[in-house]
């Protein structure tokens, strides 16, 4: 009989979905379940995005979009950039996708034949992997363990250039570790950068509003601003403005790389729906009210998650400052057993958690650390310190 392609013998199911889908399960078993699994900012946007979506639809033209998004989508979208500091683009160096990670990949066709080398830093998230094996790109991944606060140093950046790989991708705010980047480890991150001129760069940095501590976004091209020519800056809707089932993703880049994923929009999703842009554009233009709000309340819910792993003996968490993440070492747990249970590894730990008692975190080798677990902790408040104190009473229960 006939034969499927080669390509998706090499994509996989999402792991943390898998979990999220466990933990549902069990949920509905009966099981008293709290997840910090998946992903989703857990929160609405604002009435007025629900307004401008009403009426969109008291317009609906039924008619297709824009390969590249509509105008006003486009211009709301360049405000909220030039507010974070992109300068001097235009709508032609824009273009729209089904979301951040739909943007990513037509960018993984746009930029990748099948061989060339794609690097990024772990932990990573799951997709970036995923992507590049579907594509039949090599990748390199650059390891950054919670000694060095899951950070790439300069140092690591540039042996990886010296390889001359098509693409490095970065992102910042990190998710799965809330990781964020100073001002002065982007630049430095940026000289290097720029004396290697045949590399593409991508910044995947959807959290770029949720930052905490004062720290603020910073982009390469804010300090080298010649990497203009060859950064693709990705930007979506769904974790600032709690709007993850919206699926509206953009990127801001060259005219050309713009153009190619304009293209393969025409051939693949045709254009965002009327609606849904009417939605976003509501999104970047109206009241920031609920974002800040939730971005002051994600920085209260990161310090009772630090607060409480911190009393669990060897257990190590360096200091998330953005997205919504904890990113914990749980090594010390190798080697020992819950109730019969042995645990020797990530995976291990995190299903005996959810087993023993219904907290659902996903383990870190899914991210490309197999030390770690990573915590999402945008669940309901009263959720958070219970399930907090669970996983206390899991390692004290380790023999």
């Amino acid at each position: 009989m006939p034969q499927l392609a080669q390509r998706v013998g090499r994509a996989k199911p999402s792991a943390i979905m898998v979990i999220a889908e466990t933990a549902k399960q069990l949920k509905a078993a009966g099981r008293d379940i709290i997840s910090f699994s998946i992903g989703v900012p857990n929160f609405l946007p604002g009435e007025h995005v629900y307004a401008a979506a009403r009426e969109a639809l008291s317009h609906d033209s039924g008619q297709y979009g824009s390969n590249r998004g509509s105008d006003a989508l486009l211009d709301a979208f360049l405000k909220h950039i030039e507010a974070l500091g992109f300068t001097g683009y235009g709508r032609l160096n824009l273009s729209v996708g089904i979301g951040a990670k739909q943007v990513l990949y037509n960018l993984a066709e746009a930029l990748l034949n099948e061989g060339d080398e794609i690097c990024f830093a772990a932990p990573y998230w799951t997709t970036y992997h995923d992507i590049a094996d579907i594509v039949g790109a090599k990748t390199n991944v650059l390891h950054c363990g919670p000694e060095q606060h899951y950070k790439l140093t300069p140092q690591q950046l540039e042996t990886a250039l010296a390889r001359k790989p098509k693409v490095f991708l970065f992102n910042n705010p990190s998710n799965p570790t809330g990781m964020v980047y100073t001002r002065e480890e982007i630049a430095a991150l940026a000289d290097v950068l720029a004396q290697y001129p045949d590399t593409w760069i991508i910044t995947d940095d959807i959290y770029n509003s949720m930052v905490f501590d004062g720290i603020g976004y910073h982009n390469f091209v804010f300090s080298q601003p010649g990497l203009r020519d060859r950064l693709i800056f990705v930007d979506s809707v769904s974790k600032t403005y709690g709007m993850p089932g919206w699926r509206v993703g953009l990127i801001a880049g060259p005219e050309n790389v713009a153009k190619a994923v304009t293209t393969l929009n025409s051939n693949h999703i045709t254009s965002v729906p009327e609606v849904i842009a009417a939605a976003a554009i509501a999104a970047f233009s109206g009241p920031q009210d609920v974002p800040q709000a939730k971005c002051k309340e994600f920085a209260q819910k990161r310090d009772v998650v630090l607060a409480a792993l911190a009393q669990i003996p060897g257990v190590v968490c360096p200091r998330p400052q953005g997205a919504f993440y904890a990113f914990p070492d749980i090594s010390v747990a190798f080697g020992k057993s819950h109730n019969g249970t042995r645990i020797e590894t990530d995976v291990d730990f995190c299903a005996a958690l959810l087993g023993a008692k219904g907290v659902a975190c996903v383990p870190g080798s899914a991210f490309g650390e197999p030390r770690a677990m990573r915590i999402s902790y945008t669940c309901p408040t009263a959720q958070l310190e219970p399930g907090l104190a669970r996983i206390a009473e899991f390692f004290a229960e380790l023999t």
